[in-house]
């Protein structure tokens, strides 16, 4: 039996994700995908995988009502090509007509990772929303929001949760916990809920784009939700489950290993450097071996950030196919995928740089 413990707290890597699927009652995403209004090739490739409970938002999107996309951000270190995943589904959410509301997680960070609370902030603006607004991020349907700084009633909710679930569901939910940890919890449970107060037009859809490792606290939140229908009528939170974008050596990319991760500031030497050097190769031992064989693009970590970075699904099937058969070399993938990288950052650096003077406009107004 495949049984597997999810701490949204460490690090963990799905091997398949089928079976993780299977175990933890998510939906396929591929069912819905002639009903999204605008295709993604997130979707159409199953980096989204799976859902729950997504139909509401469909339904909201069809007939135009209002819904919202929420979500948080951990601010601990540099924005790199892996926390761009959920930065492209929430520019997608808000693009089919979402309200968009981010948290900065300042005060989990701050109790589960020890980030004091300026340092927090400035990491959130400076590497986060800067990014957000050079990727195409509408401050007119944005909430952007520290944890330590919300509205009144949001702050007060944070707390009334706790009325709505006990240590021991909590404990079956997380494991070993500690006060820290209850009250990032907790914190999140507010965070998704909150658009759906009165104070913020009342009960709507929600969806919450996130990868597997956030699903407890996704699962907790729904079970919340559902004991406050005589208080708040709160709708169930739906959610989205993408994969992962793999560090260049594998496993999670992390903005603490900075040779396994490119940063969206990094310059084109590094970017080259980087990949050159670490980026997982499926190829052959020898360029002769690999013209007979073939490379494994399956396995190989530029054939795998194409899969996310280049939209083109022709150009995509080629690249695949030629070096499957050998035709491509693992020199020349790399070459295509430090080629793509560098054309995009080149872009998204001089929009970052006229991002500067938009911050203002994306901060949280209190209602």
């Amino acid at each position: 039996m495949f049984i597997m413990k999810i701490d949204p707290w460490k690090s963990i890597e799905i091997k398949d994700y089928n079976k993780a699927m299977k175990e933890f009652g998510i939906q396929s995403i591929n069912p819905l995908i002639k009903k999204l209004p605008k295709k993604h090739h997130y979707f159409t490739r199953n980096i989204v995988f799976g859902h729950k409970s997504l139909q509401p938002v469909l339904e909201a999107v069809k007939k135009k009502k209002p819904f919202v996309m929420m979500t948080g951000l951990m601010p601990s270190g540099k924005f790199h090509f892996g926390h761009k995943i959920i930065a492209d589904l929430m520019i997608y959410f808000q693009e089919i007509g979402a309200e968009c509301y981010i948290a900065v997680a300042d005060i989990e960070s701050y109790l589960t990772r020890n980030v004091p609370l300026e340092k927090a902030r400035k990491v959130a603006i400076d590497e986060y929303l800067l990014n957000y607004i050079a990727l195409g991020l509408n401050s007119e349907k944005t909430h952007f929001y520290f944890q330590s700084s919300g509205s009144k009633s949001y702050m007060n909710l944070s707390k009334f949760v706790a009325k709505k679930t006990t240590f021991n569901e909590l404990k079956a939910i997380y494991g070993d916990l500690t006060p820290e940890k209850i009250i990032s919890a907790l914190t999140q449970v507010a965070d998704i809920l909150h658009p759906q107060l009165k104070e913020f037009g009342g009960p709507k859809p929600v969806v919450v784009p996130v990868g597997l490792d956030q699903l407890p606290h996704i699962n907790l939140t729904r079970d919340i939700a559902s004991r406050f229908k005589l208080n708040y009528n709160f709708i169930l939170p739906s959610a989205t489950f993408n994969k992962m974008l793999p560090g260049l050596k594998g496993g999670k990319m992390s903005s603490s290993e900075p040779e396994n991760a490119v940063f969206l500031t990094d310059s084109p030497e590094n970017v080259e450097k980087k990949i050159k050097k670490y980026a997982f190769s499926g190829g052959q031992p020898t360029i002769k071996e690999h013209k007979e064989k073939g490379g494994n693009p399956d396995i190989d970590v530029s054939y795998q950030w194409l899969t996310f970075l280049e939209e083109d699904d022709k150009k995509l099937k080629n690249i695949y196919e030629d070096y499957k058969s050998g035709k491509l070399l693992s020199s020349e993938l790399k070459e295509i995928l430090i080629k793509k990288i560098n054309s995009f950052l080149k872009g998204h650096q001089e929009k970052m740089k006229k991002a500067v003077n938009s911050f203002d406009k994306f901060m949280y107004k209190d209602v």
